[in-house]
């Protein structure tokens, strides 16, 4: 079954222990839901602008977790399980109301718990980096004299971009499962059909062959999307799918974008409701070559921005740049749109292991999008997670 191990945390904490050495800095403080389950492997379950949470991990190793009472039973699950890496005496509860017995600490007394935390680990008058500076660890720091904290969330950002082999695993076996979830829709897609009808229902199906394959794992189903027709054009659509239905002569873009065991996969493809135009055509092949393109630049001594502009020369090259209206991808991960997030403009070269969308766009106003997504691990031969077809013959649906 694809999923982290004590393996991945021992990898994960010494990686923090060289970060807080390299920043002269004596702990880490994460404060945000994808950072937090990076720490501890915790499906989080609560919205942390709304019910704070933090873990704290010291430069020695010790950590510790705050959470909220809504997350009681679920801390206990995956205790019970052995997916949370912390144990009973390494977590801090608060509540929201106040308790006859078993008192724990209210939300009004949330810095002075997290400041109790610090003090415990040793970390009062030290030094804190963090992800983010909230409210409330700004009041816990005021409590603990000589302490100060950081927000580095740019340097926080580098121990998540390379995947070891346990999230690759996942990755791969989620992978296979968007191939499988875009055969269905090839199958299904027809003209006449709601999109938003059908996009659930491939979503169900999607849902149950996972239960087959990772019965008692953490998945999700971020979305099941099809974009049909003129609203194609816009990558995210026209806003008004609900009753919007596939046409005869349509281009399609559709999503299909799973979680598994806290990972995402991108797995996204172009349809044709009957036999395409000349002009759909062209716009498919310069997508698929563009998208191939950025995906043989995923090699290591290149730089993050080199995967974008492989895929911007072959579509300047077809003579359709004036299409183009977002980025070429982004790395994916913990988040569907993971660090880094700034493909176009960013420099540094690329690590093996790194995970990328290979995404170029062509939107077309009044015929539709054009846009073939590929899941791709840096390497000296990059790795395509998702094997989908990209080929005119496949992505033609008979009308």
């Amino acid at each position: 079954m694809p999923k982290l191990t004590r393996k991945t945390f021992a990898q994960r904490l010494q990686a923090m222990q060289a970060l807080m050495q390299g920043h002269a800095a004596d702990a880490i403080v994460f404060t945000s839901v994808d950072f937090i389950q990076y720490a501890t492997n915790f499906m989080v379950d609560v919205l942390p602008w709304e019910r704070p949470i933090f873990t704290v991990v010291a430069a020695d190793g010790q950590m510790h977790v705050v959470f909220n009472e809504l997350s009681t039973n679920h801390t206990r699950f995956a205790m019970e399980k052995g997916d949370l890496w912390t144990g009973p005496d390494q977590v801090s509860f608060y509540a929201e109301h106040p308790r006859i017995v078993n008192r724990l600490p209210l939300t009004s007394e949330l810095p002075a718990l997290l400041a109790s935390v610090l003090r415990r680990l040793g970390l009062a008058g030290k030094h804190l980096m963090a992800d983010g500076v909230t409210g409330v660890l700004q009041q816990a720091v005021a409590q603990l004299p000589s302490t100060r904290v950081s927000a580095m969330p740019q340097a926080l950002r580098s121990l998540r971009w390379v995947k070891n082999d346990e999230e690759l695993a996942i990755m791969r076996a989620l992978a296979q499962l968007t191939d499988w979830t875009q055969q269905r829709f090839k199958e299904m897609y027809r003209p006449g059909l709601q999109t938003q009808v059908l996009d659930f229902q491939v979503a169900a199906l999607m849902a149950e062959e996972a239960a087959r394959r990772f019965p008692g794992e953490s998945f999700d189903v971020l979305r099941c999307w099809t974009l049909s027709g003129p609203a194609s054009a816009s990558p995210h659509g026209d806003g008004a799918n609900c009753g919007a239905v596939i046409g005869k002569g349509d281009t399609i873009v559709n999503f299909v974008l799973p979680r598994l065991n806290g990972y995402y996969v991108e797995n996204e493809r172009t349809w044709f409701v009957g036999k395409p135009s000349d002009m759909q055509k062209r716009c498919f092949e310069t997508a698929r070559e563009a998208t191939e393109a950025g995906v043989a630049a995923a090699r290591p001594g290149n730089r993050v921005c080199d995967i974008d502009a492989a895929a911007l020369a072959v579509i300047h090259e077809a003579g359709l740049h004036e299409y183009v209206f977002h980025r070429s991808g982004h790395a994916v991960g913990l988040m569907l749109h993971e660090y880094p997030e700034d493909m176009a403009f960013n420099y540094r070269e690329l690590l093996a292991g790194e995970v990328y969308s290979s995404e170029p766009g062509l939107y077309v106003h009044g015929l539709g999008g054009f846009r073939i997504d590929d899941t791709v691990v840096v390497g000296d031969t990059p790795e395509v997670l998702v094997a989908t077809p990209k080929t005119l013959e496949f992505a033609t649906i008979d009308a």
